[in-house]
C-alpha cells in the first residue's frame, strides 16, 4: 500500500501539471474529447484519502498595500514582521497593516531600488542598493558609501555574523562593519573579479562567500580557500548558500543545488528539483532557505526561451514543486524568508506569496512509519532501524522537559544505541529534528 500511495502521488502531480496547461489553451465544447480527464478524475478520487500536503497560498500585490509588485528581497524583523525591498522603495507588513517608505516620504533613504535587506539583533534594518547602504532604526536613517569605508556601493547581500559584525557582499569584494570600523577584502586580497554576491556563516565560525562567476570562498578570518567545479560544485555561478544545524551546506547555483558536508566534502547534487518544459533539464536556482523543521526550500527561475519558475521543497525524501498553477503569485522568484512557524514568504516580480498550511507530506509520514525502535520498552540497549535515505543523519535523545541526554550519527540502516547509562523513564528520539519516536526505558 505504501508503494501504491507514492506512485499515485507522483503520477497525479505530473499528470495534473502536464494536462492542465494544454486545457487552458483549448476552447472546450460539449463534444470536446479530453483523453486524460477520466484518468485524472480517477486518480483524484483514489488519492482523496491520501492526505496530500495542503499548502495555503496568500498573495499580496500593490492592490493590498505593497509599494511595488517588483520585489527584490525580503527580511524578517525581531517581531517576525516582514520587510520587502522593491524597485520603488520599502514595504513593511505586520500581518495587518502596510507601511511604505521611499525617497519622497523619507528623503534619507539612499535609493528606491532596494536590492538587499537584513535586520540585525537590535532590530535595525539594513538596506542595500546600487548607491550604498542605509541603516534605519525605526526613526533615524544613516547612509554608508565608499566614502565611509565600503569597497563598492553596489550591494548584493547583507548578513550579520554571530559576533555582531555586518557583512556586505558587493561588486568589488566584501566589506565588514564592526561598530564604526570598516574592513574590506577586494581583488588584491584574493577576491575574484566580480566581487561577491552572498554571505553565509557555518557553525565553526567560517564565512562562506558566494561569487557570481568563481564558486565559493571560505574565509577563516585570515585566509581564503575555495570550492569550485573542480571540487564537485555543480556550477561556479553562485546564487545562495544555506547552512544546516548539522553544518551541511546547501549551495544554490545556476544549474541546480550542490550539497557539501560538515567537513566541506562534496555529498550530492540536486539538479532536477523543479519541473520545467523541455529542453530545460537543469534548474537555475535563485535562493535556498532551511525551515525550522529542517526542510529545504529553493526558488527556481529560468527566462531562456520561456519564463518559468516557482519553488521546490525537499523533505529529505523527495522534492515537491509549486508554481503559479498551485497559487504562487508569479514565476520570477527572487528571494525567500521563513519564520519560526514555518511560514514561507516568496518574493517575485509579480508580488509576494505567503505559504502556510500543512507542511508534512505523505512521504514524510511514510518515512516516519519506517523508522523502528526495538525492543521498546527496553531495559538496556535499543536497536534503531531507518530507511536508507536517512543514513548519515544525526539523532538526538531528549528527556520529557527537552534536555538533550545523548546524540550521535546513524551510519547504517540498523544500529544499536547504548542506553545503559540512561535512567528509567520516557524519552524522545529525534532524527534531523524532523522525525520523532518515543522511547521507554524500564528496568
Amino acid at each position: 500500500m505504501s508503494r501504491l500511495r507514492v506512485l499515485l502521488h507522483s503520477y497525479l502531480k505530473k499528470e495534473i501539471k502536464l494536462s492542465l496547461i494544454p486545457l487552458r489553451k483549448i476552447p472546450l465544447t460539449r463534444n470536446s474529447k479530453i483523453p486524460q480527464m477520466k484518468k485524472i478524475i480517477t486518480l483524484l478520487l483514489a488519492c482523496m484519502s491520501l492526505q496530500l500536503p495542503a499548502q495555503i497560498f496568500t498573495n499580496y500585490t500593490e492592490t493590498d498595500g505593497l509599494i511595488s509588485n517588483f520585489v527584490n528581497c525580503v527580511a524578517l524583523d525581531t517581531s517576525e514582521h516582514v520587510w520587502f525591498g522593491t524597485k520603488d522603495g520599502l514595504s513593511h507588513f505586520d500581518g495587518t497593516t502596510w507601511t511604505n517608505y521611499d525617497q519622497t516620504s523619507h528623503p534619507d533613504l539612499v535609493d528606491n531600488n532596494v536590492l538587499a535587506l537584513d535586520v540585525d539583533r537590535d532590530n535595525n534594518l539594513w538596506i542595500g542598493t546600487d548607491f550604498g547602504v542605509s541603516k534605519f532604526d525605526g526613526t533615524n536613517w544613516t547612509t554608508y558609501t565608499v566614502a565611509d569605508g565600503l569597497a563598492d556601493d553596489r550591494i548584493k547581500y547583507i548578513n550579520q555574523s554571530a559576533d555582531g559584525r555586518m557583512w556586505f557582499a558587493n561588486n568589488d569584494g566584501v566589506s565588514i562593519l564592526d561598530g564604526t570600523t570598516w574592513t574590506s577584502y577586494v581583488m588584491a586580497d584574493g577576491i575574484p573579479f566580480g566581487g561577491t554576491n552572498f554571505v553565509a556563516f557555518d557553525s565553526l565560525g567560517n564565512t562562506w562567500l558566494g561569487t557570481p562567476l568563481s564558486g565559493i570562498l571560505i574565509f577563516d578570518g585570515t585566509h581564503f580557500s575555495e570550492i569550485t567545479e573542480n571540487d564537485g560544485l555543480l556550477n561556479n555561478k553562485i546564487r545562495s548558500i544555506a547552512v544546516s544545524a548539522r553544518n551541511y551546506k546547501w549551495i544554490a547555483t545556476a544549474d541546480g543545488m550542490s550539497l557539501f558536508g560538515p567537513n566541506n566534502n562534496f555529498v550530492a547534487h540536486h539538479e532536477h528539483i523543479f519541473t520545467l518544459p523541455p529542453p530545460h533539464l537543469l534548474n537555475p536556482t535563485e535562493d535556498v532557505q532551511i525551515d525550522p523543521a529542517g526542510r529545504i526550500w529553493v526558488g527556481v527561475y529560468i527566462d531562456y526561451l520561456v519564463t518559468e519558475g516557482g519553488i521546490s521543497m525537499y523533505n529529505h525524501t523527495i522534492w515537491e514543486d509549486y508554481d503559479v498553477s498551485d497559487g504562487l503569485v508569479g514565476p520570477v522568484v527572487r528571494r525567500l524568508a521563513i519564520d519560526s512557524k514555518n511560514t514561507v514568504w516568496v518574493v517575485t516580480s509579480s508580488g509576494v506569496s505567503k505559504i502556510g498550511g500543512l507542511m508534512t507530506s505523505i512521504f514524510e509520514e511514510e518515512v516516519q512509519a519506517d523508522i523502528q525502535l526495538f525492543p521498546n520498552p527496553t531495559s538496556a540497549n535499543i536497536s534503531l532501524k531507518i530507511p536508507h535515505q536517512l543514513i548519515g543523519s544525526e539523532f538526538q535523545i531528549f528527556d520529557p522537559v527537552g534536555k538533550l541526554v545523548q546524540r550521535g550519527n546513524v551510519m547504517r540502516e540498523e544500529q544499536v544505541i547504548d542506553l545503559e547509562q540512561v535512567a528509567n523513564g520516557i524519552y524522545f528520539l529525534s532524527i534531523d529534528h524532523v522525525y520523532s519516536k518515543k522511547i521507554v526505558v524500564r528496568r
